[in-house]
């Protein structure tokens, strides 16, 4: 029982040493690039209370200013994502007191009003309840606030909807969600897990998700095939990690680039996989991929999402200008002495690639803190599967 005693009060140590450091770290990050934030010894007064937090309660609490930035770092730091250079428009949406699952699905709804601005996307996240030493914080088991559903059918031979959500909806039905019309685009619910509670379903409400009718610039017999998608891609189950503390719900989003939706959601054939219909529609020759059928397939499509949300008036970047900009991005954070990482098949597009200026160079790839950071179980609870519960 000493033993016992004695390894935990050992892991409990190494744990306040850890966050200590991570701690520090951050503070002095946020001292070093906010100066409002006050001189040396503003920093050693709060990293000594903050030191004096953790060994009393095995954690702390960010200043909103802390919080602030570091939400914003994280997104600066994030490397598979080619817009960061609007990292400091970033709106934070503070509800660390929210714990509950009622709350939190009511907060949803009010992070997409804000960030839909009436089609004029606005970049927001919503920052709810941080894990603590006993008391996990809530979580969304959403990959994205708004998703489509995918209805696996009896035989598993065929999925209506979006394939890469059939575990969640089958997951959202047996909570008790009734599903939708059964097109393939139903709006999932949202599933919250509560501090202290289950998961449960959240219908989200109809006002706060803006869809756009994919219509092609040239041909009519798009319309025919009813396609459509959603504005705001708000990244659901990512934590938050600032200064060694986990924030595991806390939503945020920028705006789309064409060729995520385009080029991936709507032709990857684990998704939608629509280049096929497409091809048959524009009367390509698909019996070979010499003719390059996909190739010209994809253009036509990625032509219809742009040609679309532009008519509607909702943000939506094209992969060249949002290329350019991220190299300017990286020559501003120069400037500044800070270095800029990046994972190479994240930020060259997924369609005309060497056309863009990201493809001609090579990246750092080393992670950097503040981060929002992919868990294995928030993987898990993605798919649907109880084993990623807390």
């Amino acid at each position: 029982m000493r033993k016992t005693r004695r390894r935990a009060a050992a892991a409990r140590s190494s744990r306040h040493t850890q966050l200590r450091h991570e701690a520090e770290e951050f503070l002095r990050l946020h001292h070093r690039e906010e100066p409002a934030s006050g001189g040396p010894a503003a920093l050693a007064a709060r990293i000594a209370a903050v030191n004096a937090e953790i060994d009393a309660t095995g954690t702390y609490r960010h200043t909103a200013a802390e919080l602030a930035h570091g939400a914003r770092v994280a997104w600066r730091n994030s490397n598979r994502c080619i817009g960061r250079l609007y990292w400091r428009s970033l709106r934070v949406r503070d509800r660390r007191d929210v714990r509950d699952a009622d709350t939190m699905a009511a907060e949803a709804g009010a992070h997409l009003r804000e960030a839909t601005n009436g089609g004029r996307i606005r970049p927001v996240i919503t920052i709810f309840a941080p894990d603590a030493p006993g008391l996990p914080g809530p979580r969304i088991w959403n990959e994205q606030l708004v998703r489509y559903a995918g209805y696996a059918d009896r035989y598993g031979s065929g999925v209506t909807g979006d394939p890469r959500n059939a575990g969640l909806t089958a997951y959202a039905q047996r909570l008790g969600w009734p599903g939708g019309p059964g097109s393939p685009f139903d709006v999932l619910p949202l599933v919250i897990q509560g501090s202290d509670d289950k998961p449960r379903w959240f219908a989200l409400p109809d006002d706060a998700v803006l869809e756009v009718a994919l219509r092609h610039p040239d041909d009519d017999w798009h319309a025919a095939l009813g396609l459509r998608w959603h504005a705001v891609p708000a990244i659901s189950n990512m934590c938050l990690e600032v200064g060694g503390v986990c924030y595991p719900a806390a939503p945020f989003n920028g705006w789309y680039m064409g060729t995520e939706i385009g080029a991936r959601n709507l032709a990857d054939t684990d998704r939608y996989h629509l280049l096929p219909v497409v091809a048959e529609r524009l009367g390509l020759d698909t019996s070979t991929d010499r003719t390059l059928w996909k190739d010209r397939a994809l253009v036509e499509l990625n032509r219809a999402v742009l040609h679309s949300f532009d008519r509607a008036g909702v943000t939506l970047a094209d992969h060249h200008t949002e290329a350019r900009r991220f190299l300017t991005h990286i020559d501003r954070e120069h400037d500044r002495g800070r270095r800029v990482g990046a994972d190479w098949s994240w930020i060259v597009p997924p369609i005309s690639g060497s056309a863009t200026p990201v493809f001609h160079r090579t990246y750092d790839t080393t992670e950097s803190k503040p981060a929002f950071v992919h868990h294995r179980e928030a993987l898990a609870r993605a798919r649907g599967e109880e084993e990623g519960m807390v």
